[in-house]
């Protein structure tokens, strides 16, 4: 029996298209099942896509608007957001070779496609940028964090990349403001369980065995408040964040924890105070020893806790 190979189609504005199977079910026709698969996209803007022929299979035939259900069958279809807004700020790239490019990325701006973000990615920026289609990121930061990124070029040596992270290889050093307590003992050595909280945007800590490691030592203090180093030993989501506000030291400008606020506009004057600082490894293909360096910058702890 033949292998089978996905066949999507080609990028479009830097972005890839996704992917559905179609499952067995009572649909009549396909947009019905996308209406209802996807119901924060509306019937007419389905047929508004399949009108436009946005909606392909693997075939690469194109899908009409009273196209009959047929369970198995994979569709292909890019996703849109109208009136996207700019985020007012612009990732750097700092290293870039045949297979691995280093990214210092601002504040708000996220990596990948989701939710309400498409082309105001950093992935989608730079594959429109530098027209390197197959681009992906070899590990990712939040939305609200600044600093460096790696991506890969290429997907023949991508997972020599993804594999250093896998064996905890890469060190990674980020810096953070938040308040400062001297009746801790310093430095800290966050070992703790995070699972997912009750609401999806936060994690907790919880008993048992530690899943997450973090290295935490003050640079600098100003009254109130401190410059920290955090180097993370492993990667878990918003594990920086959570170590921080579980020692009573939420970082500025946080708005998940301790206390997840309302979604809304983003307050550029507010950046959590959250830095990809530095990052080194020994390159699996060259065997070369690399080191980036974030050219951004964090508030000034003095000003703020004189403002403060």
């Amino acid at each position: 029996m033949a292998l089978y190979r996905p066949n999507p189609p080609p990028t479009r504005n830097g972005v890839s298209a996704s992917c559905v199977v179609l499952p067995v079910g009572p649909w009549g026709t396909v947009v019905e099942f996308l209406a209802q698969r996807f119901p924060n996209v509306s019937q007419a803007q389905w047929l508004a896509r399949l009108q436009a022929g946005d909606v392909v299979d693997d075939q690469g035939t194109q899908l009409h608007p009273d196209c009959r259900y047929q369970a198995t069958r994979r569709l292909y279809y890019f996703r849109a957001i109208e009136a996207e807004p700019r985020i007012p700020f612009d990732e750097v790239v700092l290293w870039q070779d045949a297979h691995l490019l280093v990214v210092d990325k601002p504040h708000f701006l996220p990596v990948l496609p989701s939710g309400k973000y498409l082309q105001e990615t950093v992935l989608v920026r730079l594959k429109n940028k530098l027209g390197l289609d197959d681009l992906s990121p070899i590990h990712r930061i939040d939305r609200d964090t600044a600093g460096l990124v790696l991506f890969s070029v290429q997907s023949a040596t991508r997972s020599a990349y993804h594999e250093l992270f896998r064996k905890r290889e890469v060190d990674k050093t980020y810096e953070a403001i938040a308040p400062w307590n001297p009746a801790l003992t310093w430095p800290q050595r966050r070992a703790t369980r995070l699972v997912p909280a009750a609401h999806f945007m936060q994690q907790t800590e919880v008993d048992g065995e530690p899943n997450t490691l973090t290295h935490i030592a003050p640079l600098e203090v100003h009254g109130a408040l401190a410059r920290y180093a955090l180097r993370p030993v492993t990667g878990h989501r918003h594990q920086l964040r959570v170590h921080m506000a579980a020692l009573g030291l939420p970082l500025v400008g946080d708005g998940i924890y301790p206390t997840l606020t309302p979604e809304g506009s983003a307050n550029y004057a507010n950046p959590l105070q959250l830095l990809a600082k530095s990052i080194a490894f020994t390159d699996p293909l060259s065997g070369e020893r690399r080191q980036f360096e974030s050219q951004r910058r964090l508030l000034p702890i003095s000003k703020m806790a004189q403002s403060g």
